[in-house]
């Protein structure tokens, strides 16, 4: 079937619109290219799902992608799409998103992280599939093994090869097809779902604007390694946070904005439901309070013994923070609010419940964490003067 593109898409296809209404959202292709493709999910009524399996119309922006297994592999979406008009397409998915749930014009410009020229090396925390002696990702849509090449993941950060990797589950005995997943950071960890770290250390270390944190390695960390500093630096700037004021750090995992708002001065609290995650934050940012307890407790202003906040920072996982926290915070009348979101609708849906309650969004930025894949880091700040 031939298509025209016309669009981008949440998630990183494009859109096709048939003759008779419906649409069909395309793997591999980019807006603007006449394609073929292959149906791969009739299932909908109203919208398909298809890849492209040849190029009748390139686009200018059209690139050789440098992983032979890029249109079969599910780790990345756009290694097709040259750098630049990726982060143009993830602006204008986060344009959408924003106007559509959160009723506000976003013209963002989505920035590369310092250092990053080629988008390629940046993946510190790799999941392999295996089984038996091959290495693998899962396919698009799929948990079918799509094997690596012999390079490696272009995307993965320098790590153990796909050799050692096999080794290493032999010698735990693991499954055939097993899950072996790799940690990057000051030292490298291995370890597999289950059956806990097969190489390294349990615990690593990470820096962050001159801090040093641990963090476990099957734990939750910025999967780039530069975003720690980027996005610290960003809540710095959003916030302007002044010594001696009070701040909420909200699903603050092993303490990363904790860390930097308490370098300034700020009083900070930290709510967090793991509670091995709060260990680790109390022994980073030893001059911060921490408690392991979901982020939509009923009252945090009482279990801070504090009468008043300043400041929130808030890192919510994919679902984002949601009408109960979203209340929660506008309840404690914070001069500032920094939302750090790896998902633009969430963003969106919160947005529009912030406004509800006075806080309206005062600046937007947006960092390319995740190159080659459609996915974007978001930092809005909200306040009552907007």
């Amino acid at each position: 079937m031939q298509v025209g593109l016309s669009s981008i898409a949440k998630g990183g296809e494009s859109v096709a619109r048939l003759d008779d209404g419906r649409v069909v959202f395309v793997r591999g292709g980019i807006p603007g290219e006449t394609v073929d493709i292959e149906v791969t999910d009739d299932s909908h009524a109203t919208w398909w799902r298809g890849a492209v399996t040849g190029v009748i119309t390139p686009s200018p922006d059209r690139v050789t992608p440098p992983c032979p297994v890029a249109g079969l592999c599910g780790g990345c979406d756009w290694q097709h799409i040259e750098l630049t008009r990726q982060r143009e397409l993830k602006a204008e998915v986060i344009a959408e998103q924003m106007w559509r749930l959160g009723h506000r014009h976003v013209a963002a410009t989505v920035e590369p992280v310092p250092g990053d020229v080629d988008g390629l090396g940046w993946r510190t925390r790799m999941r392999y599939l295996t089984d038996g002696g091959v290495v693998g990702l899962r396919g698009a849509r799929s948990h079918d093994l799509v094997a690596l090449p012999p390079a490696g993941c272009p995307l993965a950060a320098p790590g153990p090869s796909a050799n050692d990797l096999v080794e290493l589950k032999r010698r735990a005995g693991l499954d055939d097809r097993a899950e072996i997943c790799v940690t990057v950071a000051d030292s490298v960890a291995v370890w597999s779902p289950g059956r806990g770290v097969l190489a390294g250390d349990d615990v690593v270390s990470q820096r962050a604007l001159g801090r040093a944190f641990e963090v476990r390695a099957d734990g939750f960390w910025q999967v780039h390694p530069g975003a720690a500093d980027a996005l610290s630096r960003a809540v710095l700037e959003a916030l302007d946070p002044q010594p001696g004021e009070k701040a909420f750090d909200l699903y603050c995992g092993v303490g990363l904005f904790a860390g930097t708002l308490a370098s300034t001065g700020v009083d900070v609290f930290g709510v967090e439901r793991n509670h091995a995650a709060v260990e680790l934050a109390r022994r980073n940012v030893p001059e911060a309070r921490f408690e392991a307890v979901r982020a939509e407790y009923p009252n945090w202003l009482t279990m801070a013994h504090w009468k008043r906040v300043d400041l929130v920072v808030l890192d919510p996982p994919r679902s984002g923070a949601g009408q109960t926290v979203i209340e929660r915070i506008a309840a404690s009348r914070p001069r500032a609010v920094a939302y750090v979101a790896c998902d633009e609708a969430a963003l969106g849906r919160d947005t529009a419940i912030l406004a509800t309650l006075g806080y309206g969004l005062r600046e937007f930025r947006a960092f390319d964490l995740f190159p080659m894949t459609a996915h974007v880091e978001c930092v809005a700040t909200f306040d009552t003067d907007c």
